[in-house]
């Protein structure tokens, strides 16, 4: 019997780096709008992880969260700067699979670029809150698994797949390789 990817009569693998590599981590993270940002990622032992809003991703595909600085995470990653991050933007595609190195800093206007008024719900002192911390992921690896063409033409392709009895996705994956 053939494997998916040998049924599969498109290519459905594609490699990106620099710019696109960016680009294509950047759309992604901003559809899901959140991931699991897990710390303290070594080898071996059972890695911390939790639910955090992506701040923003600039245009060279750095990711930058508020965190408290009392935080336990913010412990974590000043110990060991490593982290990895998880989106899943639907139900269907837009995945993202990002590792990174952090850098934790108190830096004002940053912080304001980054302000959202909902924030205040954590941190009570508001955009000048003292525990108020950025930060910056920089990513050094990274994988994604996408639909080419949106989601409703995904969704056509397996349905007449299913009825032909053929592998017809819409999918794309590949590594993200950041320079």
């Amino acid at each position: 019997m053939d494997s998916i990817n040998q049924q599969q009569p498109e290519d459905n693998f594609e490699n990106l780096a620099g710019t696109e590599a960016a680009k294509k981590m950047k759309t992604l993270a901003e559809n899901a709008n959140s991931c699991f940002f897990c710390s303290n990622i070594k080898t071996g032992i059972p890695f911390s992880t939790r639910p955090m809003s992506v701040q923003k991703v600039d245009d060279d595909g750095n990711f930058w969260f508020l965190s408290s600085n009392d935080s336990k995470k913010n412990e974590e990653i000043s110990r060991d700067p490593f982290v990895h991050l998880l989106f899943q933007g639907s139900s269907y595609s837009d995945f993202l699979n990002v590792y990174g190195i952090a850098e934790i800093s108190t830096d004002k206007e940053k912080i304001k670029e980054l302000w959202n008024p909902i924030l205040k719900t954590w941190f009570t002192g508001g955009v000048d809150d003292e525990r108020i911390t950025v930060i910056k992921v920089d990513p050094t690896d990274g994988y994604y698994w996408d639909n080419k063409h949106g989601n409703a033409v995904a969704f056509v392709k397996q349905a007449f797949g299913a009825v032909v009895g053929k592998t017809l996705d819409d999918s794309i994956e590949g590594k993200l390789e950041i320079e």
